[in-house]
């Protein structure tokens, strides 16, 4: 495809986002400039949230791995989406009534109610290191598809020769500034107020791209639209459950189960998925919102796997060869001859995916370092929105820094990199909120610091050696083996019962 049409797309889309937020991010009748940064006011539709979170939380993770994993994993994502629902009915069921009860604006506040401060700078910093990792990796892969289908195209390929990081790619650097920079400008007055809206508009256009795929494909491949089950049963992508090797990373219950807690772990316990929660005007709205985008994430889900099975037949029927999976479908799209409307909609819908997922990743990091580690609600007015705009440049040049650091060092899928990250991260956040949810018992605030920090080198420990000693991995299952390493660890620094009735 023209890099010239591409760029001209681009901009179009950026337009787009900057006049959304132009008209959204005027303050809420009755609310502060920070809550309607913050909390949009705590009036959001709960339908809007929910429609918005879909492509929060499929990012472009979702739309370009996902379908390039079915070529070794088949459709044993679904182990784990299923898993999903059950994370996601706890989150109803047990955490959002608490955050909204608590009256929170941070979900790590929580730990300040429940063990004291060092627990509640101690959850915020993991979640700040978790949501810097997820979000640079994502928005690491979207930036190299830029770099590779526009900037290489237009000889903008340039390498730079740097004494640490080796060789920095110059038109990589250009692409994330770029898309870091627009995300900075429509989310800096707004914030999550502007964010519910523009993400509404993202998830469409990802929804719209994957369909459009689908439909191309299908008429490439002769496949009948309503007989299409059938034909995925016949490739050999088809395979569901992972049920005869229980050492295997991908087998049903360890998937399942760690569908289940990374469900809990990365939507109920992060400040990035709540915050959008916490938008809603109650409790009950909430959970219809939360209820309706877990449903709806499985079918979506089901729709990105069928779509990687037509791709690799696409690709197998054609001859096309492809170097890594990350980039079957930009290939095809861009590449294959298929059509300038897919090509628009798949660029549209990675723009899309990368910018939904980053723009309420920059927001909640903002808010975690703003509320939960300087404290500025404690603070005036003025100073505290003065404060709060700093914090949010300076989270902004981290990412880059951070998916400048990962372009040196990208040798694996971006989906297992972000998973196997979130196990190490993910894990003491995960057993801080179930000891404080399960226990009576009051651990030694001081000591809550080293527990968190010794749980995941313990977890690696373990992973390790049961790999080399038994070829077992427990997969994704280790976020709640982390989770429970740390409720142990919590449980013997424990030394009375707690008095807090809040907690």
């Amino acid at each position: 495809m023209n890099p010239i049409l591409i760029l001209s797309v681009f901009v179009g889309y950026v337009m787009l986002l900057m006049f959304i937020a132009h008209r959204t991010s005027r303050q809420t009748a009755g609310a502060s400039e920070s809550e309607q940064f913050f909390l949009a006011g705590r009036s959001a539709p709960w339908y809007v949230v929910a429609f918005g979170m879909l492509g929060a939380s499929l990012s472009g993770v979702t739309f370009i791995s996902v379908p390039g994993w079915v070529g070794t994993q088949g459709f044993t994502y679904m182990q784990m989406v299923l898993g999903y629902l059950a994370g996601y009915a706890f989150i109803m069921a047990v955490l959002l009534p608490l955050y909204y009860r608590l009256g929170l604006t941070s979900i790590y506040g929580y730990f300040q109610t429940r063990f004291g401060p060092k627990a509640y700078r101690t959850g915020a910093s993991f979640f700040i290191l978790s949501r810097t990792i997820g979000a640079s990796f994502r928005l690491f892969l979207v930036a190299l598809v830029v770099q590779m289908f526009v900037l290489a195209p237009l000889g903008w390929d340039v390498h730079w020769s740097l004494p640490i990081l080796g060789e920095l790619p110059i038109g990589l650097a250009i692409a994330v500034a770029t898309i870091i920079g627009v995300i900075y400008a429509y989310t800096r007055k707004g914030g999550i107020g502007t964010i519910i809206w523009t993400d509404t508009l993202q998830t469409a256009a990802m929804l719209i791209a994957v369909v459009l795929a689908v439909v191309v494909l299908a008429r490439e491949l002769n496949w009948d639209l309503l007989q299409l089950p059938s034909h995925i049963r016949e490739t050999p992508w088809s395979q569901w459950w992972v049920l005869d090797d229980w050492k295997a990373p991908n087998h049903a219950i360890k998937h399942f189960l760690a569908g289940a807690f990374v469900a809990i772990a990365m939507t109920g316990m992060d400040q990035d998925m709540m915050q959008k929660n916490l938008a809603c005007k109650n409790v009950k709205e909430a959970r219809w919102n939360m209820g309706s985008f877990s449903l709806v994430l499985v079918g979506v889900n089901v729709l990105f796997l069928a779509l990687g099975v037509m791709l690799y037949a696409f690709a197998e029927q054609t001859g096309l060869q492809i170097e890594r999976a990350d980039g079957l479908f930009p290939t095809i799209a861009l590449n294959a001859s298929l059509g300038i409307g897919l090509g628009l909609a798949f660029l549209i819908g990675l723009l899309a995916s990368a910018f939904s997922s980053a723009d309420s990743a920059l927001t909640a990091l903002t808010t975690s370092v703003c509320v939960d580690l300087i404290q500025t609600e404690s603070m005036d007015s003025t100073r505290g929105i003065a404060i709060r705009k700093q914090v949010h440049g300076w989270v902004a040049m981290a990412l880059f820094v951070v998916i400048m650091v990962f372009s040196a060092v990208d040798d694996s899928s971006v989906v297992s990199a972000i998973f196997t990250a979130a196990n190490y991260t993910y894990g003491p956040l995960l057993g801080l909120f179930a000891f404080g949810l399960m226990s009576q018992r009051a651990p030694k605030d001081a000591w809550i610091p080293l527990v968190a920090i010794l749980s995941p080198i313990l977890c690696f420990a373990l992973e390790s050696w049961l790999k080399h000693q038994f070829a077992f991995s427990f997969g994704f299952a280790l976020l709640p083996i982390n989770g429970l390493i740390t409720c142990l660890g919590l449980w013997l620094i424990s030394v009375e019962k707690m008095n807090n009735k809040n907690a």
